[in-house]
């Protein structure tokens, strides 16, 4: 904890990629066997097509403790990252940034190594609150902490549950919302999450349809 408290202080939740090429998924699933199954896919943009995958296994050494699990994932990715062949200009990470108790998730961990845009878009809430989200694809509101305002709950699929999306890393609030739902693609999850995310559980990845999405200025 006091080492996330201290590289929390190196975190640039400010600016927006330059350009952006590839735009790489991060997830982690854990085997039967307790091993740790880690998978990167790089996709090009604005087109979305799949240019580049690598899938990684490897022992997990740290225990499970909520708020520390970037401690248990990061060294499996930090593998998986070395041996892309493609270097991403935009990073998404099945976790979470900002939105930390010590606003030192996962995605402020890789994005501080990897020092590319980073961000943090998680299943469900680790801490703060928020109002009613809107219903539609696109609806979002603010998440706050502590009077921080820490990321977005952003609706990405009508009738589907929100996903929190906040700043890893070299990437404002704002711009991070904005590029989450401008990489989805008719799922819940953006596009490059969604196929790292069946890479890390041994599945093989389905792209639909190229589709279009805009995201309301904050």
């Amino acid at each position: 904890m006091r080492l996330q408290q201290e590289l929390a202080r190196h975190v640039v939740a400010q600016g927006a990629p330059e350009v952006v090429q590839y735009v790489a998924g991060a997830d982690l699933a854990f085997t039967a066997e307790g091993r740790a199954r880690g998978a990167i896919a790089v996709m090009s943009y604005p087109d979305l097509q799949l240019r580049a995958q690598v899938v990684v296994e490897g022992e997990v050494s740290f225990p499970y403790i909520p708020g520390l699990l970037a401690f248990r994932e990061v060294p499996v990715l930090t593998q998986a990252f070395l041996q892309l062949e493609v270097s991403p200009h935009l990073v998404l990470v099945d976790g979470h940034g900002l939105s930390h108790p010590r606003r030192f998730g996962i995605a402020c961990h890789l994005g501080l190594m990897l020092q590319v845009p980073t961000i943090g878009c998680a299943k469900s809430r680790l801490c703060g609150y928020h109002g009613p989200v809107p219903q539609n694809a696109g609806g979002w509101t603010f998440l706050y902490d502590r009077g921080d305002k820490i990321g977005i709950a952003l609706r990405t699929k009508e009738g589907a549950a929100p996903i929190y999306v906040s700043p890893g890393h070299l990437i404002s609030l704002e711009e991070a919302g904005k590029w989450a739902f401008r990489l989805v693609r008719g799922h819940r999850l953006p596009e490059p999450l969604r196929i790292a995310d069946l890479l890390s559980k041994g599945k093989r990845a389905h792209q639909p349809p190229y589709q279009a999405h805009l995201f309301s200025s904050l």
